[in-house]
């Protein structure tokens, strides 16, 4: 049991006042001994016997590290000297030298009872847990000893972390309020390591964080311990210094009955390269104790025998009701939505209610769901580009089946909620839940533009990958860097759009070798997440044709996006150029005639509005004319007399 457990807070003060006058007494036998070894000195004060279950701090030192009564005697003379100006004169005299005010092995073997050299061994306690530090540059005997601060502390009844484990290591408390899913992992866990006694297995819990040391800190307390969390990304690269936070560690553990360490894996993920990995292994394998790694995928670490637990975000219906607990009616859609903590949840709901009392939303439901889009951005944002989308309906000219088509994706991502999980599509098959889509065209006819719509009009982040540099020659990369996508793309349901998707899914070669063999597992493996993807994955492709059927059945939607007609062209030079840019004499239908898509007719008319501008004219037909020659200069193209005949 955890001496500070929350049982006995209401004896702390008690036990500190008892714990004082037990030291200061024995700070009084010390000196007593200095000034004359041979005299008996005064025996402790009885400790209080409603404390019995609290030892005083040397007694307990004494419990956590082995040491002999010689030792703890040794430890409180190394204090003596911090906490007693009498004590450093007296170890002068006793050393008969006045330059020497302080405790040597020497002066400990003359003056304590139950002396043994062997206290300081390098592998005995002293030594070992570094309770006490001998000087270097002198015999050992004359060495001055220097108690470790934490130990100090510790023994004058002062509680707190180490501080040279600060930033690296911090307490983890348990959490107020578990989902009933997560408390079933919780009680999973605390059964295990009952059952495994003083040998436990690493526990690794596979999801997010967010989820697993919720789970880790209230199984702690089930067990009777404290928990503790180790930033894996702050830890040195360095064996010895490793090695020396190791040690501090395990007896932090000791002294502050932290039973549990926790590891968020997540911190050192393969980008960041094969030594932060080798030093997570070693911590693994040297960490005695209790130790749960929360780690997305699962992976190996070390060669420790390790139980698996899958802790994912709190069930949708649970997040459901914690939404509309504290948002009532405006939850359902963001738990539809979002996929987060109940910790999460609760810090939501707060700045959103905060927010608009503040004036800055008319709802907290909608205050929210742009909350919990920023929150769920950053680990997303050093996967792929975000892109801004602003663009509306009113903005993309494609022919009417097209466009229904369109409005159906975006209907089916309305509805997800009540389709899936009210009317029990979800329960049924977790595969063919996602929405997957495949837009083709030439370049330049609005597939990314279509994407940027879709995402405004349901208020989500659209994020671009491109494949071409997700796609890796390295067996098994390829499909590491999907997976980390999804996993990390899950909480947010955001927009994924997949740029060149030719790239990974030409025409399903012939198998050769093993490298053709994993070709077609990475694409199966992008098919198969976009299936089961919350959110809606688009796939752009200039080619349809280099694109192989069967790929094509497994996709939801396929969007076509022609090359716009003249009507269309038209329509896009309308919606192109902004109200407030002052025109004359623009003809739509004349600017019609240019050949070219919409992606082409926007940087003709942006070109063209920065002639005007730095003319301080309206822009005009000569305008144009001028920036669609640099157009198709660019394009490698020629005017034709007929795309600008009537123009001027």
């Amino acid at each position: 049991m955890d001496a500070r457990a929350p049982s006995d807070d209401l004896l702390q003060p008690a036990w500190e006042d008892a714990n004082q006058a037990h030291l200061v007494a024995a700070l009084a036998a010390l000196k007593q001994r200095l000034r004359a070894p041979a005299e008996p000195s005064a025996p402790p004060p009885a400790w209080p016997a409603h404390l019995d279950a609290r030892p005083p701090a040397q007694a307990h030192l004494a419990q956590l590290f082995g040491l002999s009564p010689f030792e703890v005697d040794l430890l409180v003379l190394c204090a003596g000297v911090e906490l007693d100006a009498e004590v450093a004169p007296l170890c002068a005299a006793a050393q008969g030298d006045a330059a020497r005010p302080w405790p040597s092995f020497g002066l400990a073997l003359a003056a304590l009872p139950g002396a043994h050299w062997s206290a300081l061994a390098p592998d005995a306690p002293l030594r070992r847990w570094r309770l006490i530090d001998p000087g270097g540059g002198v015999p050992l005997t004359q060495a001055p000893l220097r108690i470790d601060e934490r130990v100090l502390h510790f023994l004058a009844g002062v509680d707190h972390l180490d501080e040279r484990l600060a930033g690296i290591v911090c307490r983890l408390d348990p959490p107020a309020l578990l989902s009933p899913s997560h408390a079933a992992v919780a009680r999973t866990l605390a059964a295990t390591w009952l059952a495994a006694g003083a040998a436990p297995p690493l526990v690794q819990l596979c999801g997010a964080a967010a989820d697993g040391l919720p789970v880790a800190a209230a199984a702690a307390r089930m067990i009777g311990t404290g928990a503790a969390l180790l930033a894996a990304d702050l830890l040195p690269a360095s064996p010895a210094d490793l090695g020396t936070l190791l040690t501090l560690w395990r007896r932090e553990a000791l002294l502050s009955g932290l039973g549990v360490l926790a590891i968020d894996a997540d911190a050192t993920d393969a980008e960041e390269g094969r030594a932060r990995a080798a030093t997570l292994a070693h911590v693994v394998e040297a960490a005695a104790g209790r130790l749960v790694l929360c780690d997305r995928q699962g992976r190996r670490h070390g060669r420790r025998p390790a139980v698996l637990l899958e802790v994912r975000h709190p069930q949708p219906e649970e997040q459901r009701a914690a939404w509309e607990a504290v948002l009532g009616d405006g939850g359902d859609a963001i738990a539809g939505q979002f996929s987060l903590s109940l910790a999460d949840i609760g810090a939501v709901a707060a700045e959103a209610r905060a927010r608009v009392a503040a004036g800055e939303g008319a709802a907290s439901g909608a205050v929210a769901w742009d909350l919990c889009r920023a929150r769920l951005r950053a680990r997303m944002d050093g996967l792929a580009r975000r892109v801004e989308a602003r663009a509306g309906w009113e903005q993309l000219v494609l022919p009417p089946a097209e466009m229904a088509t369109l409005h159906a994706i975006a209907g089916q991502l309305r509805q997800r909620t009540t389709v899936y999980e009210r009317w029990g599509f979800a329960a049924q098959s977790s595969r063919g839940l996602g929405i997957s889509a495949l837009f083709h065209g030439p370049s330049g006819t609005g597939k990314t533009l279509a994407a940027e719509v879709l995402a405004a009009a349901m208020r989500l982040d659209l994020y671009r990958i491109d494949l071409s540099t997700v796609v890796s020659k390295y067996i098994g990369e390829t499909e590491a860097n999907l997976r980390r996508v999804f996993d990390t793309a899950e909480e947010s349901g955001a927009i994924l759009l997949f740029d060149e998707a030719d790239a990974l899914f030409g025409k399903r070669s012939e198998v050769k070798d093993s490298h053709d063999r994993y070709a077609n597992i990475e694409v199966s493996y992008l098919l198969q997440r976009m299936e089961e993807y919350r959110g809606l994955a688009i796939l752009t492709t200039n080619l349809k044709s280099a694109l192989d059927q069967a790929f094509l059945r497994r996709l939801r939607f396929v969007v076509q996006f022609p090359f716009p007609d003249a009507p269309q062209r038209a329509a896009i030079w309308r919606s192109i150029i902004p109200p407030g840019v002052p025109t004359e004499g623009l003809d739509p239908d004349r600017l019609a005639t240019l050949n070219v898509p919409g992606g082409n007719i926007r940087s003709i008319a942006l070109n063209a509005a920065f002639l005007a501008a730095d003319a301080g004219e309206k822009l005009g037909m000569a305008h144009v004319l001028a920036a669609a020659r640099a157009e198709y200069a660019k394009l490698e193209r020629s005017l034709t007399p007929s795309e600008i005949a009537g123009w001027l």
